[in-house]
């Protein structure tokens, strides 16, 4: 590569590669034909699409040159940016501004100076301090060489059986992977359910969705020891006191920023451990700049610091980065934390916040669920979305939204996010116009129906109660009403409900009690707010399940 030090532009070292750090070079030299750009890169692979390496290690994903996003001698020709991949940066010296670099091939140090220094740093594989971690035939999944472990690990032993500690979103991924390669697999996770950032009901339908694909889960048991039996396989032993045996483990526990360098550069870190920054993605000192999975960032919902290791916040990060170094004020506004999963047939997206975080914030929240399909009912293929809209009961402010289902789920919740970052309300969601054609939606798409829903609450027009308070009811006061057609109470019901179709419900009003509250409910909840709309103007005190039979019923199990 040439030697760029004769450039009379400013000079900017690139800690980390991957999103963040690749993002910060490209645009700053978008934006300087000048400037000295060096990317330092401790791995081999300076930009690498790291949201692809379950699905190469599954095979869906068949070469892996597929997963290399940019090389070194690309950047050079394209942007003329000095890439050192298998260099460590070890130390900043923020009073010299300069940095310490290790080659890992000949282990030489040297030194560089900067104007300007971005930490991409990253995150690394979370690894708790559980009795015989780390050893033989357990695996991490975070970059290009780990893959390449997993992979020649599986090959020579002939694994036939793997347990995934971890039931995040790589644990998650691996899980649908190494069963889609055709291993047996087993799924352990500490909490009560996976995918933390979904309630519990939601989280459910995918507990039956692995179930269904022969995966073997373990909820709410934490792992107690790891133990190498010698020959290669690992004994997984859970707090419970289950016994697992696999060929390989996976750990998908977690990561942590990546904070050393920084740390020991007295840069101010967060309470959630990671490198704190202001809004142009500045650390304390000014010359420094942060980005991606290494620091904490402002939650857009809530305002409160948290750790989000998403690609997308990471790419926008670097690029405020480079546009604030050449003089353009950019600012980070925060992070919604809108991502999507595949588990085999399913989607699963979320954005904003979920039940839980309103509870620890104490947030006021209202919630409607709705089953709606992704596209109209009458043309073939309609699949439902299980989805789940938070707002404030007061303004009717937007604040998270989660959805499940075969089709159409990643279009919902990426209307919802926008609506979200646009300040918007449960109102303007019912008066969205979005594109109709009977293949890709309704004229009331899912969106316009749950704010449509959510307007009904509002507006005082019904009262809603949740799944989880059917079982605290006091049934002395209170009446459970199912509305729906015989055929579908046969097929299963609430316990406690009396029965009584829509369709038969003002002829049989003298059979309800008005000294009581009638929580009603139908197959998904459009039903009984007809039916709570009937009994509201004939006097009877009412409620409608929100989601109904539907919400109930995947939250009974996990």
């Amino acid at each position: 590569m040439a030697n760029t030090s004769a450039q009379s532009g400013p000079k900017i070292l690139i800690v980390g590669g991957v999103a963040g750090g690749a993002s910060t070079a490209a645009r700053a030299r978008r934006l300087s034909e000048n400037a000295q750009i060096i990317m330092f890169e401790r791995g081999p692979h300076v930009s690498f699409a790291n949201c692809g390496l379950p699905y190469f290690l599954g095979g869906e994903i068949t070469q892996q040159s597929k997963l290399l996003v940019q090389t070194p001698q690309a950047l050079y020709d394209r942007f003329r940016i000095d890439v050192r991949t298998l260099s460590e940066v070890t130390a900043i010296d923020r009073e010299a501004k300069e940095v310490t670099i290790c080659n890992l091939q000949d282990k030489q140090t040297y030194t560089e100076s900067y104007d300007h220094l971005v930490l991409s740093t990253g995150a690394s594989p979370l690894v708790p301090p559980i009795p015989g971690i780390g050893k033989e035939g357990q695996f991490t999944l975070r970059n290009v060489v780990d893959t390449e472990l997993i992979d020649q690990w599986i090959k020579n032993k002939k694994a036939q059986r793997a347990i995934v500690v971890g039931g995040g979103y790589i644990g998650l991924e691996m899980a649908e992977q190494l069963r889609h390669r055709g291993l047996e697999v087993v799924l352990a996770e500490a909490l009560p359910q996976v995918m933390a950032p979904m309630d519990m009901e939601m989280a459910n339908i995918l507990h039956r969705t692995l179930r269904d694909h022969g995966i073997e889960l373990h909820l709410g048991d934490p792992v107690a020891s790891f133990e190498s039996n010698g020959n290669g396989t690992t004994l997984v032993t859970l707090k419970s006191g289950t016994r697992l045996g696999a060929d390989l483990v996976i750990l998908g526990l977690g990561v942590r920023p990546e904070t050393k360098l920084a740390r020991e550069a007295d840069l101010t870190l967060g309470e959630r451990g990671g490198i704190r920054v202001n809004d142009h993605m500045q650390t304390n000192d000014p010359a420094i700049f942060a980005i991606g999975d290494a620091i904490e960032v402002r939650n857009r919902v809530t305002s409160q610091w948290s750790l989000v290791p998403l690609a997308g916040p990471a790419n926008r990060q670097g690029r405020i980065v480079a546009d604030n170094i050449f003089g353009r004020d950019a600012t980070y506004k925060g992070t919604l934390g809108t991502a999507v999963l595949r588990l085999f047939e399913l989607s699963a997206a979320c954005t904003g916040i979920n039940e839980r975080t309103c509870q620890q914030a104490n947030i006021p929240y209202e919630i409607v669920h709705l089953h709606p399909n992704h596209h109209v009912g009458y043309y073939p293929g309609a699949k439902p979305i299980a989805l789940k809209l938070i707002f404030a009961p007061d303004t009717g402010k937007i604040l998270g939204a989660q959805a499940v289902g075969e089709k159409g789920v990643d279009k919902r919740i990426d209307v919802i996010a926008t609506a979200i970052l646009g300040g918007m309300t449960v109102n303007d969601l019912a008066e969205l116009e979005l594109a109709y054609a009977p293949p890709f939606g309704a004229a009331k798409d899912p969106v316009n129906l749950a704010g449509m829903a959510a307007q009904n609450i509002l507006a005082g027009d019904v009262a809603v109660m949740q799944w989880h308070q059917v079982q605290s009811l006091d049934l002395e006061k209170t009446l459970i009403l199912d509305v729906r057609d015989d055929p579908e109470r046969a097929a299963g019901h609430i316990p406690n409900t009396i029965h009584i179709p829509l369709n038969n419900l003002r002829d049989r009003l003298t059979e309800l009690p008005k000294n009581k509250q009638i929580l009603v409910h139908c197959q998904s909840g459009q039903r009984s707010y007809y039916a709570c709309r009937i009994l509201s103007l004939h006097g009877f005190q009412c409620a409608n399940l929100t989601g109904s039979y539907k919400t109930w019923k995947m939250a009974q199990t996990n």
